[in-house]
This record gives C-alpha cells, sequence and structure tokens, in this order.
C-alpha cells in the first residue's frame, strides 16, 4: 500500500507532537538543573552561556549520592540476575511441560502481578522482621525478586510456548537433554525477549521507593530514589540541586535503555504478537 507525501508528513507531525509532550519534562528537569542554585539567591558562580553545571558535583557531594548509587546498583543487578534466571526456568516449565497443577499453580503466579506492593508490604515487614531481615539488602532485595518473578514468569512462558517445536525435537533426537535443549537451544533464540525482561526488572527494582524506605533504616542502605527523597528538604530547600540529583539517578536507567535499545524493541514487538 502506498502511502502518500501527505499521510507521511501527518504521521511525523503527529509523532513530533507526542515526542515534545513526552520530552518536555525531563528538558525541565535538565533546563532547571543547569540553572543557578535558586536556595543560595543565585550565587553559584560564572558558568558558560549561564549554564552551572557545578550544579552536579555539588548535589553529588552534599547528597551523598556515591553511596545511593552504589547501594541501587547492587539492589538491582542481584535482583536481575535471580529474577530473570528463576523467570527462565520457571517460564520453561509451564511453556513446555504438562504436569498435575500447572495451570492453578501459574496463576498463583499472576497474583504477584496483580497484588501491588502496597498491599502486602506492612505484613511482609513483620514477617522478615521476625526472620532478623529487616535493615539489611536482602529485605530490599526479595521482595522485589517476587514481584519480577512473577511477571517474568508470565513474559517468558509467553515466549517458550511458542518457540519452535522442531528445534525442539530435533535437539531431543540427537541425544540433547532438556537442561541442554533450554539453555543451548532456546535461550539464544530468546534473547530479545531476555533483554526486554532485564531492561524492565532493572527499571522496575532502581525506580521502588516504597520497599526500600519501609524495610531499611541505616543511611548506608538506602537506594538511589530513597537517598534522593532524603536530599530534598534534609541537604536542600531549593529546587535547583534537587533536580541535578534527580538527572543523577535517573542516568544510569537512561544509559541502560540507550545501549540495550535495539534488543528492548525488538523483544517488545515480538511479544505483542504472543499470548
Amino acid at each position: 500500500m502506498r502511502v502518500s507525501r501527505g499521510e507521511r508528513l501527518a504521521n511525523y507531525a503527529i509523532l513530533i507532537a507526542f515526542a515534545v509532550f513526552a520530552l518536555y519534562p525531563v528538558l525541565t528537569i535538565v533546563v532547571a538543573a543547569l540553572g543557578p542554585d535558586d536556595a543560595a539567591g543565585g550565587q553559584v558562580g560564572g558558568g558558560v552561556l549561564g549554564l552551572h553545571p557545578e550544579n552536579f558535583a555539588k548535589a553529588w557531594q552534599d547528597g551523598h549520592f556515591g553511596s545511593y548509587l552504589r547501594t541501587s546498583v547492587v539492589v538491582s543487578a542481584t535482583v536481575v540476575v535471580i529474577s530473570v534466571t528463576l523467570s527462565i526456568l520457571s517460564g520453561f516449565a509451564f511453556g513446555t511441560m504438562r504436569f498435575p497443577g500447572s495451570t492453578v499453580l501459574f496463576y498463583v503466579f499472576l497474583l504477584g502481578i496483580m497484588m501491588p506492593s502496597e498491599a502486602v508490604v506492612v505484613p511482609l515487614y513483620f514477617d522478615l522482621r521476625t526472620l532478623g531481615l529487616t535493615d539489611t539488602l536482602w529485605a530490599v532485595v526479595l521482595p522485589q525478586v517476587a514481584q519480577s518473578v512473577a511477571f517474568g514468569t508470565f513474559w517468558m512462558r509467553a515466549y517458550f510456548r511458542t518457540s519452535s517445536r522442531s528445534l525442539v525435537e530435533a535437539a531431543r533426537l540427537d541425544g540433547a537433554s532438556t537442561r541442554r535443549i533450554l539453555w543451548s537451544v532456546l535461550v539464544p533464540l530468546a534473547r530479545p525477549a531476555i533483554v526486554t525482561l532485564t531492561v524492565l526488572v532493572f527499571m522496575w527494582t532502581w525506580n521502588e521507593f516504597l520497599i526500600p524506605l519501609v524495610m531499611v533504616i541505616s543511611e548506608s542502605l538506602r537506594t538511589a530514589p530513597l537517598g534522593l527523597a532524603f536530599f530534598q528538604g534534609q541537604y536542600t530547600q531549593g529546587f535547583t540541586l534537587l533536580a541535578a540529583g534527580a538527572c543523577i539517578v535517573a542516568t544510569p536507567v537512561v544509559l541502560l535503555y540507550l545501549f540495550l535499545q535495539r534488543h528492548f524493541i525488538a523483544g517488545m514487538l515480538e511479544g505483542a504478537v504472543r499470548e
């Protein structure tokens, strides 16, 4: 079907309008972060062309973002590794195997997607306190692993259910074990789906605020979003340094998405046509 020039221009105009609508708040934060420090009466030094990149250094130092980012990296990496591995295993089991109670057990997994963390965070806190895990990294990691595995199981099951049966049968005829079929045949083909799951889990874990707020007390265990919340009011009363801190916190997620953008989009498009 041939698309006319007018239709193409209309499509570009609509896409540009939506892009501006989506990027305007982000650009507002970046511009504010490069402006004069409003809490200091605008006396932050010269700057090139009125820009003040030193705001980022001041926010980094005053807000202790180095410690917060290090904690977030450890938590996010741990949650991603455990969640993606367990999601691959459970998705493979539910997608390719039939065993008694598999349907009921799969719907139990889906409860993790439908249940908001706000509904379970209080009883979960008391459970973890009984086990002596509160105010530790595990108190932040384990609840987010459970939430991520629920979605990851659903995501990977959809992929494995539509995977090539001929490849699996050929591997079985060659004498490959179930473990070999999973890790040597299906997982390499599932790279776009796995990368998409990795980016989503990393983004959700990095931006999680409620669970670290409830589960940890020590400042050394605060994650970046939680540290940003304490940064406002405790270290600065102005908006400029807060905007700089927000940019610092958001940068790792943006860089990861840009680095894996091609695989992420491929996985999303592939998952859109799956069950």
